[in-house]
């Protein structure tokens, strides 16, 4: 079965039960369960072992990812807890007057908050929820704006994790410099720049349709939806809005400080090449522990908080990971079963992809697509780039530096919109997460914009490649979008 089209029944079968059932947990495991028997031959016993073996490598294959978010529960608890989100929501309520100002200021803050998608989706959920939810913004919108402002704007940030992720996926001996060619892509990236276009257009307009549009109705109408409350904490704290503002602003600091760190920096590197060959997940990990080491002091001696308040606080800042971290560890176990060493999903695609005769004007878009779709079943765009950036290199070819930026941009594009719809990504359900909403709300509420985002991709990737001009596909794919948003915004009103 590895190596063959079998291989997606476990991401298909988990994707569709998921969006079937809604029961998330469930259809995970049913998934990772059916890709083991698959593996195993029918055989239950070795199905299962082989479940908890991958499931257990995963796990310590990505600890620092679940020490980033138990740490970053941690703060957000004591920020909670310190009276600084009721310090801000206050402010806020007073500064933001509109429901229109509630939603940029949500997507604004997101955009700043660059570094990294994991840090992104969980500060502005936590942020931002008192203001949206005052202003009856449902939580589900909250999430589309967390998720659409978390890998498209990393994914064009040169100094984030993603730019890292990236660099790392070139063939060892391609000769070409990965943090160059990320910056050739940018203006490229068609998905990332849409999205945030489309997500502007949104919010400056009071604009949605499809599933969006009547989940809002219904919301508006009856103040009622489907949430997922984290740890209930009581802000007993006498904190003030810099009590928030300072950590928050540390932990920027601290963790972009951290991946010039771990990428050499005091070993002379420069600072290009430095965020280039960081440790993404392990740079997380100092900045977020070292950002509580500084708001022990911060509040300890403005007696912000109580010692014993303090300690009291780490217990419930790890609960309210719990469900991002069960559903991550479910999600990560899928894609191992999926991986190379079993059924080999990766494989596959490549075999398809490279026996397909790749005429070039068609490549950029054929790229996109194939992109998507192995990101939409596997759950992970770093997962995509890796699999997908050597066969581009393979049938390109170095030499041709512009025909690669173009590939290159559809392959980073397409990723990322693969995992912007996707139920089982990483990204997608800490967006959940942060705006406290159920994730298949999330998903299907969000799933239309994605969609016409990635079909007007497709057409400014054909553009791209029968005219080998990435301006030409950038500049095609905003015209029909914005005529698009036009179009449907006038039918609207008539």
């Amino acid at each position: 079965m590895s190596g063959t089209v079998f291989s997606l029944l476990p991401p298909v079968a988990a994707i569709g039960l998921a969006l079937l059932t809604k029961e998330v947990y469930l259809s995970l495991l049913i998934g990772i369960l059916a890709g083991c028997f698959l593996f195993s031959g029918a055989n239950p016993i070795h199905a299962v072992e082989t479940m908890t073996g991958i499931m257990g490598g995963k796990i310590g294959e990505n600890v620092n990812i679940l020490l980033f978010l138990s740490f970053l529960g941690i703060i957000v608890a004591l920020i909670t807890r310190s009276g600084a989100s009721r310090a801000y929501g206050e402010w806020a309520s007073g500064a933001i007057k509109t429901r229109r100002g509630a939603l940029l200021a949500s997507m604004f803050l997101g955009a700043l908050i660059f570094v990294d998608d994991y840090f992104n989706c969980l500060t502005v959920g936590t942020v931002m929820r008192p203001v949206t939810d005052k202003h009856r913004i449902s939580r589900a919108k909250l999430a589309y704006i967390i998720d659409a402002t978390a890998a498209p704007v990393c994914i064009i940030a040169p100094i984030s994790s993603w730019a890292a992720a990236v660099g790392s996926s070139l063939p060892a001996d391609s000769g070409v410099d990965g943090f160059s060619l990320f910056l050739h892509t940018i203006p490229f990236n068609l998905y990332a720049i849409l999205t945030i276009i489309f997500l502007l257009f949104v919010i400056l307009n009071d604009f949605d349709f499809a599933a969006m549009k009547r989940y809002e109705e219904e919301f508006l109408k009856t103040g009622r939806e489907k949430t997922v409350e984290g740890e209930t904490i009581e802000a007993g704290g006498r904190g003030k809005v810099a009590d928030l503002a300072v950590p928050i602003l540390v932990l920027i600091v601290l963790c972009v400080g951290a991946m010039l760190y771990t990428g050499g920096i005091l070993e002379g590197k420069g600072v290009v090449e430095a965020f280039s060959g960081c440790d993404s997940a392990l740079s997380l990990v100092l900045g977020s522990f070292f950002t509580l080491v500084f708001i022990f002091a911060f509040y300890l001696a403005r007696r912000v908080l109580s010692f014993k308040d303090f300690c009291g606080t780490f217990a419930s800042g790890i609960r309210a990971m719990i469900p991002a971290v069960m559903i991550l560890c479910l999600a990560w176990t899928l894609s191992g079963i999926c991986g190379e060493e079993y059924l080999n999903i990766g494989g596959y695609v490549s075999s398809v992809v490279g026996a397909s005769p790749l005429v070039g004007a068609l490549l950029p878009a054929l790229l996109f697509l194939v992109a998507a779709g192995l990101s939409f079943s596997t759950g992970t765009s770093w997962g995509t780039f890796g699999i997908l950036i050597p066969i581009a290199f393979a049938v390109v070819g170095a030499e041709d530096l512009n025909g690669l930026t173009i590939a290159t941009s559809a392959i980073l594009a397409g990723a990322v919109c693969g995992d912007h719809m996707s139920p089982i990504s990483d990204t997608t359900i800490l967006a959940s997460a942060g705006a406290q909403c159920d994730h298949i709300n999330h998903v299907s509420t969000q799933l239309p914009y994605v969609l016409c985002t990635a079909g007007f991709c497709v057409i400014g990737y054909l553009a791209a490649g029968l005219t080998r001009n990435g301006w030409t596909g950038t500049g095609t794919a905003a015209a029909l979008v914005f005529v698009f948003l036009f179009w449907m915004k006038k039918n609207r009103k008539g």
